[in-house]
């Protein structure tokens, strides 16, 4: 079953779409915790970063460097970054996605 991120990325599902590349899509989250609360989502599912194998790194590291421009783009002095790690580590989609929170 394809999570709510996948059918975003397959147009699906409406989503605000702030940046889109061949490897990751920048949503805003419906349910923000910050004036700025942006959804950084690879286009690859892994459902937690448990799941992530060392062949991701390149993936993963590209989600920290659209964190970065995102954040300059949005003219952002500071912010957080946060992944949440499995059920207990509230994660509630079961597909890797990395929140950027700012002000």
């Amino acid at each position: 079953m394809s999570s709510i991120f996948t059918k975003i990325i397959n147009k699906e599902i409406p989503a605000k779409i702030e940046h889109e590349d061949n490897l990751c899509i920048v949503i805003h989250d419906i349910h923000p915790k910050a004036p700025v609360h942006l959804l950084i989502v690879p286009k690859k599912e892994i459902a937690t970063i448990m799941d992530a194998s060392d062949e991701d790194q390149a993936l993963l590291g590209h989600l920290l460097i659209v964190a970065r421009d995102m954040g300059k783009k949005l003219g952002l002095e500071g912010y957080k970054l946060q992944f949440n790690v499995g059920s207990k580590g509230g994660q509630e989609i079961f597909h890797i996605h990395l929140h950027l929170l700012g002000s």
